[in-house]
């Protein structure tokens, strides 16, 4: 560029910059309206070409406009974008560096922890705060010791939004990765947020959470608890993901907690698996409170199913927990037919696999039923009465000193 051109970009720039720097509230937002539509997705050296090479001297004015405003929600959204432009251009070390020496990111942080914040703005902020992540460790450690990994989980857990929940959590995925000193702040945040009540939460969680799990490698017994209880989930999507991380939790110290959890929970911890009936108010609230813990039952005997049949090593452990005295339990609870189901092709894979386990099975449930599990174990329950039902709840299966002695044997 010749003297003449840079001394005619120089004044437009610094016109522009009058412009803004006297301008109103609308003016300021014509011009960042102006600035989207002209460099979106422009590289670092297109905005210094556009800036006269100081596109910094907007950078900084629309960064300490933020600060002044953002609890007001004033422009916000334009704002934001506009950042989004500086620190998303390539090669954009330097606009992350001087945001960064501005206070950027705790201005950003404070943004997600505004009540008034809008949805999208706070997805905008959390998407800048990737960016930043992303550019290196140092920057997830200053995110990280500005309680980011709270405030990002907080964001996620209340947020109503499925967009700010999705960048929520790329957003800790992203601070757990290539961050040694937080990955285990960051992975414990994740357990913490297993107890929100949001489904979609829920579901980006877990996902997130196996991601991170193959990160820290060793396994916090806390997972276990708020894990298990998601299976009470209605959301399929929900106990898809619990089961998947379930199943590679085998390779960790807490597969033996998850396999007894797992066995347990096919006896749900209430008083007896009772018949209600329908009509009376009092009983349908107790078919309401029991709901929950039906589901997890079916989706227990689900998951221990699924691991059984990967594993013969794990198809034993669950027989010595007594997985088959349990699964018979299971498929009497005619309140709910899914756990039936769910119970009844877990224990055919036990039957079809173990004559020792054919042989009891057999005996605790009579001839009769037995033909008929064998035949359709999926379809039992809709042929199963009360009489048969009641022999399953009372089952005394124990299988496992017998199959102590056919391994000592063999």
């Amino acid at each position: 560029m010749s003297s003449s051109a840079e001394q005619a970009a120089g004044r437009r720039l610094m016109t522009f910059l009058r412009e803004w720097d006297r301008g109103s509230e609308r003016v300021r937002r014509r011009m960042l309206l102006s600035f989207l539509s002209q460099n979106s997705g422009k590289t670092s050296p297109e905005l210094e070409l556009e800036f006269a090479q100081a596109a910094s001297l907007f950078l900084s004015r629309i960064t300490a406009w933020i600060r002044l405003t953002y609890m007001f929600g004033t422009c916000l959204d334009l704002q934001l974008k506009a950042l989004g432009v500086f620190l998303s251009a390539t090669s954009n070390i330097r606009y992350v560096k001087e945001f960064l020496e501005v206070g950027g990111v705790l201005t950003l942080l404070e943004i997600l922890g505004q009540k008034q914040t809008k949805e999208p703005d706070k997805a905008q902020a959390l998407h800048l705060l990737n960016i930043i992540s992303n550019a290196g460790r140092k920057n997830k450690e200053l995110i990280c010791e500005s309680y980011g990994v709270r405030a990002v989980a907080e964001c996620l857990a209340q947020s109503g939004s499925e967009e700010t929940q999705r960048a929520a959590s790329t957003l800790l995925e992203s601070l757990a990765q290539g961050n040694p000193s937080y990955q285990q702040q960051v992975y414990k945040g994740l357990i913490a947020l297993l107890a929100c009540s949001c489904p979609k939460a829920q579901q980006l969680v877990l996902q997130t959470l196996r991601t991170v799990q193959s990160i820290v490698k060793t396994t916090h017994p806390a997972v276990v608890e708020p894990l298990l209880n998601l299976l009470r989930s209605f959301h399929l999507e929900v106990q898809y993901e619990v089961i998947e991380l379930i199943v590679e939790l085998q390779q960790t110290e807490v597969r033996t907690a998850l396999l007894r959890a797992l066995v347990t929970l096919l006896k749900p911890a209430r008083e007896g698996v009772r018949k209600h009936k329908i009509l009376q108010d009092r009983e349908m609230m107790k078919m309401t409170d029991s709901l929950p813990l039906f589901v997890q039952q079916a989706a227990a005997a689900k998951a221990l199913r699924m691991l059984a049949e990967g594993s013969q090593e794990t198809s034993e452990d669950l027989i010595h927990l007594g997985v088959v005295h349990h699964l018979l339990y299971a498929m009497g609870n005619q309140e709910h037919t899914d756990a039936q189901r769910q119970a009844s092709l877990a224990l055919e894979h036990f039957v079809r696999s173990y004559p020792v386990v054919e042989e009891h099975v057999r005996t605790a449930m009579g001839p009769g039923l037995f033909s008929s599990f064998m035949h359709n174990a999926e379809l039992l329950y809709m042929s199963m009465d009360g009489i048969q039902a009641d022999i399953l709840l009372s089952n005394r299966v124990n299988i496992s000193r017998e199959l102590e002695e056919q391994n000592v044997e063999s």
